[in-house]
């Protein structure tokens, strides 16, 4: 019998039993290392043992319920897709999306964790399973090739001396490499199957899996485990006469030494996604919650708290709303969506024509409003509809018992969004209702008090609150970099009677950009493909980097340090204070 690395064949990997909370158990399987962990919605993850940073083994690693950090660097990958959330080299940007683990199928079934490579069928229960409640049995590595193993257990004999009271054994091999065996009892016949766990050409692990209706099974479990130990000493006394066989030599994707640089900023909003709308539901007045989930039942994309999504709308528009998740909640995307009377038709479409069951367009996740992780004291302000993005962070913050504290300004307690989930916070939320405007400025200057090492702070809401916040902040000695916002949208007045000239550094071309068109509409009638997402200044999606000239900021986005640095802008708005500009595109 020979053994590949590319077996696609189920296997028995762990039993259930090895999988306690917040537990990751090393398995081995076809010569690979594997990490195995339940996360705390019950999902059992199958992945390779190695953090993409330096190799270290995952098995290690601490398993947060809803994700699993690295111990080494911290780096941290998401329940389910096994993509990267954290790096702690770099705590104010969202990991690039590259940055994903080697995950391999997983099954739990009768009491075991079955797992395999990559491109195996779909999980079919062995012959017989539904006839009876299995048991598992103690598992028993044997250092053994496996053909030696499954020879042995097509002899395995159960007699009266163990205290099975068997009259009659006869063993049948199963589809893969599994062995039954039937007993014949004075009640009627009983099964064990047993399966072998190829970890290595010369090692495995023979799992077994016990009819629950045998009679006395603590006798049972006490003479197959004594069994099993004899057929192992036998077997590894065999086996040291034995040349050794050469070991398995998975092969592994190469890390890109790019994953431990800057991760990626903006990522493009290319439609990649078909999403059932699964839930429609009025979460706070004026305010509805939708649950996206994919078409294919699988998994969606590995998301950051603060994360947001393109939704495209049946009238053709294309509006961002934040992901309120919390870590490891990638069957479906929860977002809110208030309407508004003043938008130009994105919120009332959504709300009033879109329900239950139909199909929208959605981008992959982008993160322009990041959450580190590496603070003392994080302080997280919600105003109104603004809880969407702060409820996420919030989530990730209390799954990995980091300080925090939220609170959450609205005018009315009927305006309160997602209070199930608010509620769920605990003590950590508190809810200021229904303040007058001249005690907002007020109550923010007593929640943020001075600046101090590693305190960060979070905001979004109306514009005003962002302004109000941000201007106590800086009053208080809050340094620009600890102060995070996400504006919904860029209320400003654009100016764009100016006329300048683009010399696009990378693309070798100059273009004029008149009064009355943005830099990036030139850029695209011209032909480049340029990322954008709100184009109104606010999102950072076009984040263009600024080599000569003195732009004419005109987001929302950028913090004043950053503006006054005046080496980047947002093409979708800014514009030029100087008759040329040098832009790195």
């Amino acid at each position: 019998m020979t053994l590949s690395t590319t077996d696609t064949t189920w296997y028995p990997v762990a039993s259930s039993t090895d999988l306690p909370l917040r537990h990751v158990f090393h398995g081995q399987l076809l010569g690979r290392e594997l990490a195995i962990w339940r996360a705390d919605d019950g999902n059992v993850n199958v992945w390779e043992n190695r953090c993409l940073h330096r190799g270290v083994r995952l098995s290690i690693g601490i398993n947060e319920g809803g994700e699993l950090k690295c111990q080494y660097h911290g780096w941290r990958y998401a329940n389910r897709s096994a993509g990267c959330t954290y790096i702690p080299a770099h705590p104010a940007d969202a990991p690039a999306r590259r940055i994903t683990n080697t995950t391999y199928p997983a099954v739990e079934a009768f009491g075991l964790v079955w797992s395999a490579n990559n491109g195996a069928a779909e999980f079919a229960p062995f012959d017989g399973s539904a006839s009876a409640e299995w048991l598992a049995l103690r598992p028993m590595p044997i250092n053994a090739t496996t053909e030696d193993v499954l020879k042995a257990l097509e002899g395995y004999a159960v007699t009266a001396e163990k205290g099975i009271l068997g009259v009659a054994t006869v063993t049948e091999r199963l589809p893969g490499l599994a062995v039954k065996v039937t007993v014949e009892l004075k009640e009627g016949h009983r099964s064990i199957v047993f399966f072998v766990q190829p970890v290595d050409s010369n090692r495995c692990v023979v799992r077994g899996l016990l009819d629950h209706t045998f009679p006395d099974i603590n006798a049972q479990l006490r003479s197959h485990n004594e069994g099993l130990v004899q057929l192992r000493d036998r077997l590894e006394r065999l086996a040291e006469k034995k040349p050794i066989p050469e070991p398995l030599t998975p092969s592994f994707e190469k890390v890109s030494v790019e994953l431990s640089t800057m991760p990626e900023i903006t990522i493009g909003s290319a439609l990649t996604l078909r999403a059932m709308v699964k839930r429609k539901w009025a979460t706070a007045t004026g305010i509805t919650a939708f649950e996206l989930t994919a078409l294919d039942g699988n998994h969606l994309p590995t998301f950051q708290p603060g994360a947001h999504i393109d939704v495209h709308l049946p009238n053709g528009l294309s509006r961002q709303y934040s992901i309120t998740n919390g870590p490891g909640e990638l069957l479906s995307y929860t977002i809110g969506v208030k309407r508004d009377l003043a938008s130009k038709g994105g919120s009332e479409v959504l709300i009033d024509t879109v329900r239950e069951g139909d199909v929208l367009a959605i981008s992959e996740p982008r993160n322009n409003f990041p959450l580190r992780r590496d603070t003392i004291r994080t302080v997280l302000i919600a105003g109104g509809i603004g809880i969407t993005p702060i409820l996420s962070m919030a989530r990730f913050l209390a799954k990995s018992n980091l300080p925090y504290e939220l609170h959450y300004i609205v005018r009315s307690e009927d305006q309160i969004a997602f209070r199930d989930q608010i509620d769920a916070l605990g003590a950590n939320v508190t809810l200021h209702i229904g303040l007058p405007r001249a005690a907002i400025a007020e109550t923010i200057t007593k929640t943020l008090g001075a600046h101090s090492f590693a305190q960060h702070v979070y905001i979004c809401g109306p514009g005003s609150l962002l302004e109000t916040v941000r201007t106590t902040a800086a009053d208080l000695g809050w340094p620009d970099e600890a102060v995070h916002y996400e504006y919904f949208r860029n209320d400003r007045v654009i100016d764009d009677s100016s006329a300048f000239e683009v010399e696009l550094a990378r693309s070798a071309m100059t273009l004029h950009i008149p009064s009355g068109k943005t830099v990036l509409e030139v850029m695209r009638e011209a032909g480049l493909q340029v990322s954008s997402s709100c184009e109104q200044g606010a999102c950072g999606t076009c984040l263009t980097g600024v080599m000569e000239g003195t732009p004419d900021h005109q987001d929302v986005y950028l913090n004043a340090s950053e503006k006054r640095a005046n080496n980047c802008m947002m093409t979708c708005v800014s514009r030029s204070l100087t008759p040329r500009l040098v832009l790195d595109i």
